[in-house]
């Protein structure tokens, strides 16, 4: 099993691509922590966790807030002994995100909190406990919309999420030679409860999906595969990295350099 012994630490773990990689995580022989604001729905992964014959905890945070980061890394040593991935996962889309005129500033500072400044914090208390374990991966969720500009206006998500991927690059530099890679996935479109919420319309809907050249949203499950690689020991010599899975969205619209 490709995470055999390790513990991996899940944030946003109660829905989409958290709960398709904690449970894809426990698939490859981890230990895992859910942390999420939702208790009901975060304890009823755990429970599907056990149902598959493996171990997880779940612990109560809200990324925005540093104690709550702090005590979730406090409590995945406490239970587990020990953090080998962190996965900082959690992130929000709000429904009243639109442009810079239209886009009230406590949208944006929510969506900042939760989004760019939770990793932050997430990394803030995980990298020592990943040193303490002799090293580990950091994976970080950014987004498409962090490489090109979003068909439908988000202004507060996509600054977010291009602070994610630029606080990446600058974490894989600088813990490069302390065995802990830090690695950003880049998801496309996906058919998420996330996404689906803010593109309401089916007119929002073919909007984004125009632009994708597979022609379809991807699936949660697709993400969670493509963050257990970069979880695992076969990604040993990838760090700072913008891993795209996108059904090739920026292939389409950006221009190489």
């Amino acid at each position: 099993m490709r995470l055999e012994n390790k513990v991996a630490l899940v944030t946003g773990a109660s829905s989409g691509i958290g709960k398709a990689s904690a449970l894809l995580f426990a698939e490859e022989g981890a230990h895992v922590v859910v942390a999420d604001v939702n208790e009901t729905e975060g304890q009823a992964v755990v429970q599907a966790i056990h149902d598959l014959g493996a171990k997880a905890a779940f612990v109560k945070t809200d990324v925005s807030r540093a104690v709550d980061c702090e005590h979730m890394i406090a409590f995945t040593e406490k239970t587990f002994g020990k953090l080998n991935v962190l996965f900082n996962n959690a992130g929000i889309m709000h429904s009243s995100d639109d442009d810079s005129q239209a886009t009230e500033e406590e949208v944006w500072d929510l969506t900042m909190n939760i989004n760019a400044k939770g990793v932050f914090l997430g990394c803030k208390y995980g990298i020592p406990a990943l040193r303490r374990a002799g090293g580990g991966s950091i994976i970080n969720t950014a987004s498409f919309v962090a490489l090109l500009g979003a068909a439908t206006p988000q202004v507060a998500y996509t600054a977010s999420k291009g602070a994610v991927l630029s606080m990446t690059r600058e974490l894989a530099v600088i813990h490069a030679r302390e065995n802990i890679r830090v690695n950003a996935l880049c998801p496309g479109p996906l058919r998420t409860e996330l996404l689906m919420k803010f593109l309401d319309t089916d007119d929002k809907k073919q909007r984004r999906l125009v632009h994708i050249p597979m022609g379809r949203f991807g699936e949660a499950h697709e993400m969670a595969k493509a963050a257990l690689f970069l979880a695992s020991d076969e990604s040993s010599f990838t760090t700072g990295a913008e891993f795209v899975v996108d059904g090739g969205i920026t292939s389409a619209y950006v221009t190489p350099q």
